[in-house]
């Protein structure tokens, strides 16, 4: 039998959920939490074989939750659920480290089924339609090697002029670059562009 730690802001839910795997026999609720913070103190104290988060939550949400885990070198599975049918937050999901992403509206068997996966060490599970949007939005931030180069420089906090110097390129020349890597990322401005880079793992 699995040892889970449910982590969700609604009293009602983390009941049914934790009724429901009782039913099942197959995994049991070792622990609640209403967000990361108190996810975090319960799974210092009781180990567990995954984790079962809710997405969005107060204080801390299920995504912060696995970055903090993943920088403490915690690799206890996380299983990330959520009521939106969001590409984004899947994206930030995959990027933080966790290990699935389902929508609440699953059958029992299907949350059962993807605990035991993620615990035997699977690879990222997810709905299919959800793993294809992001391939896909994925695929429209490929970066070539100097437009890499260049944002690398940018999040160094490198001017266009020191930029050219570095690479040996005309400054206008890489003005239209990062013209092209801000239409690329979707960016209004090399700030934004530079945050995007380090939170989505481009550099």
């Amino acid at each position: 039998m699995l040892d889970i730690g449910l982590v969700d802001d609604q009293q009602l839910v983390r009941q049914g959920i934790a009724g429901l795997l009782a039913i099942s026999g197959h995994a049991r609720v070792l622990w609640e939490a209403r967000n990361g913070e108190e996810a975090l103190t319960l799974i210092a104290q009781q180990p567990v074989n995954a984790l079962l988060a809710d997405i969005r939550m107060p204080e801390m949400d299920g995504i912060a939750l696995v970055k903090r885990l993943r920088a403490q070198k915690n690799s206890t599975p996380v299983l990330m659920l959520t009521t939106f049918d969001d590409a984004e937050l899947f994206s930030q999901s995959l990027i933080a480290g966790a290990n699935g992403f389902l929508l609440k509206d699953i059958s029992l068997e299907k949350l059962i089924s993807s605990l035991q996966a993620i615990v035997t060490g699977s690879t990222f599970l997810a709905e299919p339609e959800l793993l294809r949007e992001h391939h896909q939005k994925k695929s429209t931030l490929e970066l070539s090697e100097r437009e890499l180069q260049i944002l690398r420089l940018l999040v160094g906090g490198f001017s266009n002029k020191e930029i050219a110097s570095a690479i040996f390129l005309a400054e206008g020349t890489v003005r239209n670059h990062i013209s092209n890597l801000l239409a690329k990322l979707d960016c209004r401005d090399r700030t934004q562009a530079v945050l995007k880079a380090i939170n989505t793992g481009l550099v």
